[in-house]
């Protein structure tokens, strides 16, 4: 029998390996039938004879003259030695030698042996089983079929804090916390169950003696099986990823970063985002603070002193922000307080252990007790600065996760937020701009609009979304003469400043020509003129604002007269206005569409339309009426459907009608003005047609006093004469044919003279030397307005005049 007892593999165990005894002299005296195979020398041919000569090529004895003189020295030998097998070849065996030590003074050496090769191949697969368990980085563990463990290398011994000899035995539940544990048991057993391999698998290792300290390791595992095919258990390799595992995640947090920080244009907003993104994953609990001129749009200074604004708190410990300032309150950091020192000279600070009540009341001041009863060990302080300006800090805690903050979660913090505050600036400053064209945009609408004999007029006016900016629509209700009223809607192409400024040019216009008394067509045909001005004006200024838009508008135009009833209205390339009739009953003007503003050379058309009083005028943008989600007819009839079924007052109405048809973030500018029509009762117009002879004066001066009586206006039948009589007079001297006198009486005294003339009457200063020339100054000063509209059959000279104080209209 051999000496040693290996593994079937080992090529020295006695089911594989040759073997022989030589005496003291070296003679053969033992032969075994594996050696005899393995060399063909029967056990008869060699045993008796000296192995050097019956084994040993003549060449070779010297080496093993060498071998056997180390033998004899150190009582056992190893190596490859030249061996002549029977047919004269040399075979390289290898050859592992031991003394036998007898009884007497005779010793013996017992020599197994086999071939080089699988020698070599043994040796070299020993050396790395060996190299497993004792020098590899890597970690391995085996398990029983019942998942003991049967041995673990070093490496693992080092993960765990054990020894080798400690982990012997043992079970992986008496090293790992138990959810660890249940998932290391879980996997190993589908591998025995399944003979599957498990492969680069990550998990999380904590242990029962440090379960504070989270490792994440990844292991794979196989199955072990004997020759015959039975389970012997399952090995693990298990490598220690922690940090590979801690960088993967703050790329992922990084790329996460980038795609939900700064999705708006708004300052609140982006710091809300940038206190998701850092809870729970890196902190415990995220502050954001920003200087308060910059939570308004405005510039901070450059010192970053000042007041900040807690913009923005996330926590993972819902009691967290009793211990806080609070959500959108003032905080003033002293220059020497870490928040003062972030702000004051840009750097990051890292306070990784917070140990004393002293170091809780260095970063959190008065919050300092609050701060230590939740826990908070650990802080970071990172400003905000974007374009060489400080806008504000975001501070993190850790209280619930055990580990300190490190320099890496320093430098991945940092990267949020140098992000975060580039969005922050560019939201600040867009909010500057946005709110300078909002601001210019509402300067240059009408305020509240006034009341009028002739409507009860309503308004919603509806800026676009951020996205969009402020826009180019308009409204206006202008007062004429006559209690007439004008109505404009407008809508000029495009968005911001450019748009808003275009739009505050042609509304000045609009006023212009309504206060000449125009007709809508009239109007029109001159606003278009303007637009083809302006739009020339910004191609040959293309070389020095190549941003500017080229200039485009519609617009709707409509006078409407409480006397006779009638509305005159005209279009350029808008929406027809519905009318709503007392009954119910909802259309749209048929008047001709016209072409848009700024085409040039194109006619524009005025239709006619007699409304019955209390009907419902709907003037609009095409924003109320245009949607991605249907087509501008459905709009349309949707439009007619809300306005027809609405039996309330305007205001009520038109807050309701755009509540139904916009979104909360409508793309374009919305403008909606209603006007439900009133009539003047008949006996509060009077006029007469007068003859044109000397005498019309003094008619017109009867007729006036009369009618004022009857109106209880006679304080005002003194002054009421003397314009009536010059005016009159003035028709009646340059006009040459029939004077008709107007009197109404609507929240003011209106008086109007018509002739067929088409001569504008002027005012002018009389030099003393004079005769006449002071009759319209007198009328002026007289009256509270007064002017001159035309018509196609001559003119009218109109003025205003106050009623006396607490006197209503009949």
């Amino acid at each position: 029998m051999t000496l040693f007892h290996e593994s079937p593999e080992d090529p020295f165990s006695v089911g594989n390996s040759a073997s022989a005894v030589l005496d003291h002299r070296g003679t053969v005296v033992g032969w075994g039938h594996r050696a005899e195979a393995l060399l063909g020398h029967p056990a008869d041919d060699v045993i008796g004879r000296p192995a050097l000569e019956a084994l040993v090529d003549p060449g070779d004895r010297d080496e093993v003259v060498a071998a056997a003189a180390a033998c004899l020295r150190d009582s056992g030998w190893f190596g490859i030695v030249p061996v002549v097998h029977r047919d004269g070849r040399r075979i390289p065996v290898g050859v592992r030698s031991r003394r036998i030590v007898r009884d007497g003074p005779a010793t013996e050496w017992f020599l197994v042996g086999a071939p080089a090769g699988d020698v070599i191949q043994w040796e070299t697969d020993r050396s790395v089983l060996d190299g497993l368990f004792r020098t590899a980085p890597v970690g391995l563990a085996v398990h029983a079929p019942d998942l003991s463990i049967l041995r673990i290398n070093r490496a693992v011994a080092r993960i765990g804090g054990i020894t080798v000899e400690q982990a012997r035995g043992r079970c992986t539940g008496d090293f790992l916390v138990a959810a660890d544990t249940e998932t290391v048991e879980r996997r190993l057993r589908e591998v025995l169950e399944t003979g599957r391999p498990m492969i680069f698998t990550e998990q999380p290792c904590r242990l029962r003696s440090d379960p504070s300290h989270v490792r994440y390791v990844s292991v794979s595992a196989f199955r072990m099986e004997d020759s015959a095919g039975d389970i012997l258990g399952v090995t693990q390799l298990v490598e220690d990823v922690t940090e590979r595992h801690r960088a993967r995640l703050r790329l992922a947090l990084l790329n996460d970063a980038g795609a939900r920080i700064g999705t708006t244009l708004d300052v609140v907003t982006t710091a809300w985002e940038l206190a998701d993104v850092v809870v729970p994953e890196l902190a415990d609990c995220a502050t954001v603070d920003l200087l308060e001129p910059v939570s308004r749009g405005e510039e901070p200074s450059q010192d970053g002193f000042g007041p900040v604004l807690r913009t923005a708190v996330r926590s993972e410990n819902p009691s967290a922000e009793e211990g806080l300032n609070p959500l959108g309150g003032i905080i003033r950091f002293a220059p020497e307080t870490p928040q003062g020192r972030c702000l004051a000279e840009q750097v990051p600070i890292l306070v990784p252990e917070l140990r004393t009540p002293a170091d809780h009341a260095a970063v959190a001041q008065e919050r300092a007790d609050h701060a230590r009863a939740m826990g908070v060990h650990s802080v970071m302080m990172l400003p905000l600065a974007a374009r060489g300006l400080v806008l504000g800090l975001v501070t993190l805690w850790r209280s619930r996760t055990p580990d300190p903050f490190e320099e890496d979660d320093l430098t991945l913090a940092g990267e949020f937020a140098a992000r975060a505050a580039v969005c922050i600036d560019n939201a600040r400053r867009y909010t500057r701009q946005h709110q300078a064209a909002l601001t210019l945009q509402r300067r240059l609408l009408p305020g509240e609009l006034p009341e009028l004999p002739a409507a009860e007029v309503a308004h919603q006016y509806i800026p676009a979304g951020a996205a969009e900016g402020v826009g180019g629509d308009w409204f206006d209700v202008i007062p004429l003469s006559g209690a007439r009223v004008a109505l404009v809607v407008g809508d000029v192409i495009g968005h911001g400043i450019d748009a808003a400024a275009t739009m505050g040019r042609l509304r000045t216009a609009v006023h212009t020509l309504a206060e000449l008394d125009l007709d809508p067509d009239e109007v029109l045909s001159h606003l278009d003129d303007l637009v083809h001005r302006l739009a020339a004006e910004q191609e040959s200024n293309n070389q020095d604002f190549p941003l500017d838009q080229v200039t485009g508008a519609s617009c709707l135009y409509a006078v409407y007269d409480p006397v006779s009833r009638i509305c005159s209205l005209a279009r350029a390339g808008h929406p027809p206005p519905v009318v709503v009739t007392p009954d119910g009953t909802a259309a749209f003007a048929d008047l001709p569409a016209g072409p848009p503003l700024g085409l040039g050379g194109l006619p524009f058309e005025a239709a006619e339309i007699e409304l019955p009083e209390g009907s419902l005028l709907a003037l609009y943008t095409n924003g109320l009426v245009q949607s991605p989600e249907y087509d501008i007819d459905a709009g349309l009839a949707r439009l007619a459907e809300e306005l027809a079924r609405r039996d309330c007052p305007v205001e009520e109405t038109a807050k309701a009608v755009v509540d139904a048809l916009l979104p909360a973030e409508p793309g374009d500018d919305v403008a909606l003005l209603l006007a439900r029509t009133r009539v003047l009762p008949g006996d509060s117009v009077a006029t007469w047609t007068l003859p044109a002879d000397a005498r019309a004066a003094g008619q017109a001066r009867a007729l006036m006093a009369e009618q004022l009586s009857a109106w209880k206006l006679d304080d005002l039948a003194f002054t009421t004469e003397l314009v009536v009589s010059e005016l009159v007079t003035n028709a009646y001297r340059y006009a040459g044919g029939p004077v008709t006198l107007r009197l109404i009486l609507g929240p003011c005294l209106i008086c109007e003279v018509s002739d067929t003339s088409s001569t504008a009457p002027h005012l002018r200063r009389a030099r003393t030397t004079d005769e006449g020339g002071r009759g319209l100054f007198l009328v002026a000063q007289l009256t509270e307005r007064w002017g001159t509209r035309y018509g196609r059959e001559g003119k009218t000279v109109w003025t205003e005049q106050q009623l006396p104080p607490g006197h209503s209209p009949a």
